[in-house]
């Protein structure tokens, strides 16, 4: 069969080169949430320190250097893709951030906007590529769709965190133990009740960005905030050393098993 008639599941045990995104493993949720986690810590950081209007321009800029590398890429490479969700977690939480403290809008309503958002995206994909599993991500098209919705979850788990800790006044701590229920939620229906794998990919896939940023949030912060104040700083370069260690673990065991 070529590979203009296979499936996309087919094309991608055959052309693994193909797919521009990795396995979905442990290891692959452990470097999600802990990017999660240093987005957040780091964009606090850099906040703090500097002007939001004037570090802002800084994540746009390491946003579209990263995608563009990504994109522009024939194949799939750990340290780019990775490097590709660290700017985006990072960018999107100065983006979802600024929508609050610049512009004004409650963390409810800049929720329920970004929540508007990630379906509408969704809806395209689907409707243009009736598909939006991730082992089909092999055409430009489905990339940048695949990046438009990665972009729409980091935006709406970042409101979303800070919609359950501020204004439902749960907390960092609670609202991270929520998050950590809710992820574990679909991969325990998929196992045992047979729910569609997409759909619980991508709900988790959304719930690592509130996840991974309250208890970022609750380790960073000052105690006035509800944290424990160990430092956004600090937080920031313990969860980049982290990502470093585990992607150079996921880069060394694909290149054993041929996959780059």
């Amino acid at each position: 069969m070529s590979p203009a008639t296979s499936s996309p599941a087919e094309r991608q045990k055959s052309h693994p080169a193909l797919a521009k995104v990795p396995e979905i493993t442990l290891l692959f949720w452990a470097i999600k949430i802990i990017s999660t986690g240093v987005g957040e810590a780091f964009s606090d950081f850099l906040a703090h320190r500097y002007s939001p209007l004037a570090v802002a321009p800084f994540g746009v800029v390491l946003l579209v250097i990263a995608l563009y590398v990504q994109i522009r890429a024939s194949a799939y490479n750990a340290w780019r893709y990775w490097g590709a969700v660290s700017a985006v977690a990072i960018t999107g939480t100065m983006l979802a951030d600024g929508l609050h403290v610049k512009v004004g809008l409650s963390y409810t309503v800049t929720t329920a906007g970004c929540l508007i958002l990630l379906a509408l995206v969704l809806s395209a994909w689907y409707r243009v590529e009736h598909t939006l599993s991730i082992h089909s991500i092999y055409t430009l098209r489905r990339e940048l769709f695949y990046w438009a919705t990665v972009i729409s979850t980091f935006a709406l788990g970042t409101a979303a965190g800070d919609f359950t800790a501020n204004t439902l006044h749960l907390g960092f701590l609670a609202s991270g133990f929520l998050f950590l229920g809710l992820f574990a939620l679909p991969g325990l229906a998929y196992r045992f009740l047979k729910w569609s794998e997409v759909f619980c990919f991508w709900f988790a896939y959304i719930m690592t960005r509130p996840l991974g940023a309250s208890f970022a949030d609750y380790l960073g912060v000052s105690k006035e905030r509800g944290g424990i104040a160990i430092g956004t700083g600090i937080v920031s370069l313990v969860g980049a050393v982290l990502i470093v260690i585990l992607v150079a673990v996921v880069d060394r065991r694909e290149r054993a098993a041929g996959h780059q």
